[in-house]
Formats: C-alpha cells, structure tokens, sequence
C-alpha cells in the first residue's frame, strides 16, 4: 500500500490488518503537511506484527523488493490540493501522481498481480455538463491537479489494455473524517467551531459538494480488490448526495452547540461549483454503496477533533 501514512491509506491499512492480512506499508512522508501527523496516522501500522512500513520515495526507490509477493497493489499515495497545484508546484504533481503510477505499474506489469487500486478523485471532471456525473462522462479537469489524476487514470488504462494488468480506478468525492488532512475544509472547520475561530468561506459558500465518509471509501477499495471487474475499470466512490459549504458549516455549529462565525473571501481559482457523482456502476458491479449519513460523519470527526485537542492540551499540561 503506498501512502500507507495518509488519511485514507492509514485507514484501509488499518481495516485490512484487522481482517487478517499482511501489508507492506510505504510512505514518503513528505513535508505537504506536518509529518508528525502522519507517524501519528501510521503508529499503528508500524507496531503491527502483520505490517512492514517502509519510508521510500516512490520516485526513486527500488520497486522490485517492496512489491515481491504482492498480491494486491492499494496505490493510495499522491500530491494532494487544488490550489497548490498551479505554477511552479506543478512539477511535483506530475512527479508524484504521474511519474510514480507509471513506475509502479511498470514494476507489477510483468507480476502475477490481482488487482491494482488506484486513488483517483472526483476534480477530473471539472465543472460538469450535468449532475450527477457518470464514468462515462468526458472528464473536463478545472485544475493541475486533476489533469494529472486524470492522467495517471489514462496509465492505468493503457497498462490493462496492452498488459492486462488488473486496474480499478476509484474516484473519489471529497473524502472526509478521522485523520482527515489538515488542509482540507471539514478539518479546518471542525478546528475553527471548537476554538470559536472564524471559518474562511472562499465565494459564497454556495458550492455543492458530494461528501463522502472515509468508512465508505475504505470498503469500496475492499470491493474492489474482492469483485469481478474488468481491467482498467473506473468507478465513481461518492456520498450520493450533495451540499452546500454554508449547509455543512451550520451541520458542525448545531454539533457543536454554537453556529459557526464565517469569513468571506474572493472564490479560488481551480475549485469547481458542484461536485456530484452516480454511484449507479459501483452498485451494480461492486456492490457498494454509502452507509454514513453526512450527520453521523462529521459527529465522528467532531468527536476525534475534540480527542486530538484533550490529548495535546494533557501532554502541554505540567
């Protein structure tokens, strides 16, 4: 599993030791958030008898020894973000979400693999036609960073046509829960309700967004790698509903027992207005579907943000 330590990958891992598997669990552990974190993310990964955790670069590193016995490849690992995406912090998004899914699939190509998942997101399609969005949908990415999802996504087609490796593309809607990123907007919203800090709104807070639970995303990448799917397959993974920003600010203010004070700002460039995906081809062939209710979710990630603050404020304590 690449991105073993990140806040979906620690999770999978998670799961599937708890079934009973062995994972080799590799990570950068690159500097894109606070890396401390992400040892935190991997503690238990890394004390487990049924894991090895490996700190590589995936664009450098020797492929051969970490995959050697692998039976199933969770390539989790990536340069996230929209915003950073644009200028000079482009390179690093081709390197890491490009260049390191075509070294690995170059690596599994000639390997007895059976399945090879890749973490894809919903930003390949851009500002859609229509809504909810179908697989079969042209992708009209809005930003950098969802051209090279998309074409990572083209890799994994091209390697299942010619090589017939076992490819499943998974893309996901705005993931979110325990461990979340700390960059990302339900963290920094859950951070700003229980200090009582104000919540940045970049627009007019209006934006739909197809939130999906990360106990959901866990068990479609676990559906994945057990159906019957044809190589080079791609799947929506979303919630199955859509909101509004201003909908989910007042969801965590009524979670938290005081509405949310907000800050506006001018919109930013390369977020799309409305995501919303059909799950319709993940239920038929998978068998997945969302479980988690938007409410329940964000009780869940309110309660492990409270935790993460009692547990810093007993270590400051003398």
């Amino acid at each position: 599993m690449t991105g073993a330590a990140g806040f979906i990958g620690s999770h999978l891992a998670e799961k599937l030791l708890s079934e009973g598997h062995s994972i080799v669990a590799v990570d950068a552990l690159t500097p894109y958030y606070d890396p401390r974190l992400k040892r935190a993310n991997a503690a238990s990964l890394m004390r487990s008898e049924g894991s090895s955790f490996i700190e590589a670069d995936l664009r450098t590193c020797d492929l051969d020894p970490i995959l050697d016995g692998v039976d199933v490849v969770y390539h989790q690992s990536g340069q996230p973000g929209v915003r950073a995406s644009w200028d000079s912090g482009f390179a690093s998004y081709v390197d890491q979400n490009i260049l390191v899914t075509q070294r690995l699939l170059e690596s599994v190509r000639k390997r007895p693999l059976e399945r090879f998942i890749f973490a894809s997101s919903s930003s390949v399609y851009g500002n859609a036609l229509r809504y909810p969005v179908s697989e079969s949908d042209l992708p009209r990415p809005q930003s950098p960073y969802g051209v090279t999802k998309l074409a990572a996504e083209h890799l994994c087609a091209v390697y299942a046509r010619n090589w017939d490796v076992p490819t499943v593309s998974l893309r996901y809607f705005t993931v979110y829960g325990p461990r979340q990123r700390p960059d990302m907007a339900m963290h920094r919203m859950c951070e700003a309700a229980l200090a009582r800090a104000a919540f940045p709104i970049y627009g007019d807070g209006q934006q739909m967004r197809d939130f999906t639970f990360i106990d959901d995303v866990v068990e479609a990448n676990l559906l994945a790698a057990r159906s019957r799917v044809a190589p080079g397959a791609v799947f929506n993974i979303a919630g199955g509903t859509t909101t509004t920003l201003l909908e989910v600010t007042e969801i965590v203010g009524e979670l938290e027992g005081a509405p949310m004070s907000l800050e506006h700002h001018v919109a930013q460039r390369g977020d799309v207005e409305r995501t919303g995906g059909s799950i319709e081809e993940a239920q038929r062939i998978l068998g997945w579907e969302p479980r988690t209710p938007m409410r329940r979710g964000l009780s869940k990630q309110l309660a492990w943000h409270r935790q993460r603050r009692l547990v810093a404020a007993t270590t400051a304590s003398p």
